[in-house]
């Protein structure tokens, strides 16, 4: 009598698969939190309109300031 295996991958593989997603996870969350610019744009919201026209900047473009080594807006 012949058996056949039908099931070609190991039982291990789904829980390496999932071992894998969650480190790719952790590293894509620790990358936006390392490169996140939300502190320095709260930090210049804080600031007042007088500091921030010392600063050469206005209110409404508090973002575009933070980011402009990314984007030419």
């Amino acid at each position: 009598m012949a058996t056949i295996a039908t099931n070609r991958f190991s039982p291990r593989l789904p829980a390496l698969f999932d071992t894998f997603l969650k480190w790719l996870s952790r590293g894509t969350e620790a990358y936006i939190e390392k490169h996140s610019r939300r502190a320095e744009i709260e930090a210049l919201e804080a600031k007042s309109d007088a500091e921030l026209a010392r600063m050469g900047i206005t209110r409404d473009r508090i973002v575009h300031y933070v980011f402009s080594d990314r984007f030419y807006i």
